[in-house]
């Protein structure tokens, strides 16, 4: 079946990043702004971490959004909710801060004007553990726009995460498009590369890869910024 549709992955893909570097950077100004109201900044990490993984866990069942408040409830108790408004103040104020721990690719712009050239469609695949305000900041950082894209997925419209091949079906879904119409573009081999399970093309781009388990990435069509464009006008 032809391809209609490319997805991508943001994090190590559009958006160059160091993994620990962002999440370093991340921790530490969220932890700093809610410090100044009564949050242990360890006890908080930890936490986060635990809502991460809540939803990482998601059966579906609730959003992740839901999924998230759940998990970190777990660590402080149910008035925890309440201060929601501080995380979103963090995230309007402050988290342009962590870009600085994120690097730029112009290549970004150039393959998703490549693929709307060749009159494919475009989504972002981002695994959806940030609300959307967090994501179109991590958005414009790669130099490009959330209008760029059909759909985006955030922890309000989601409701599984990767490597949960759901997570893909349930984007494929959303786009009215079947797995085998679908091109899966990321730098994770455990994350990304799951959406061939569904039936999908996938193509694994080796700047920042992620391979934790050093697996033969000969068998996924892969390789650098030049390759990927070259692999989209031969689709």
């Amino acid at each position: 079946m032809k391809i209609t549709t490319v997805l991508f992955d943001l994090d190590g893909t559009l958006l160059p990043m160091d993994m620990n570097e962002f999440i370093k950077a991340y921790f530490g100004g969220l932890a700093r702004r809610l410090a100044h109201h009564g949050y242990d900044p360890q006890k908080l990490i930890d936490a986060i971490w635990q809502g991460t993984a809540a939803m990482v866990k998601n059966n579906g069942e609730v959003n992740n959004e839901e999924r998230f408040w759940q998990g970190f409830e777990a660590a402080y108790g149910k008035p925890a909710r309440q201060d929601e408004e501080l995380f979103a103040a963090f995230y309007r104020e402050d988290f342009d801060k962590v870009s600085s721990s994120c690097g730029y690719t112009p290549a970004a712009r150039e393959v998703i004007d490549t693929v709307k050239a060749c009159g494919l469609r475009v989504a972002l695949a981002t695994n959806p553990i940030f609300p959307a305000m967090a994501t179109e900041r991590r958005i414009a950082w790669a130099g490009l726009s959330p209008d760029d894209f059909e759909l985006y997925t955030t922890y309000e419209n989601s409701r599984f995460c990767k490597p949960n091949p759901d997570y893909y079906r349930d984007v494929m879904n959303a786009l009215g498009v079947s797995p085998k119409e679908c091109l899966m573009v990321g730098n994770d081999v455990v994350e990304d590369m799951v959406a061939q399970t569904l039936g999908s093309r996938v193509f694994l781009l080796t700047d920042n890869l992620i391979n934790p388990k050093n697996a033969d990435i000969s068998a996924y069509p892969h390789g650098s910024w030049d390759e990927l464009l070259a692999y989209i006008k031969g689709l």
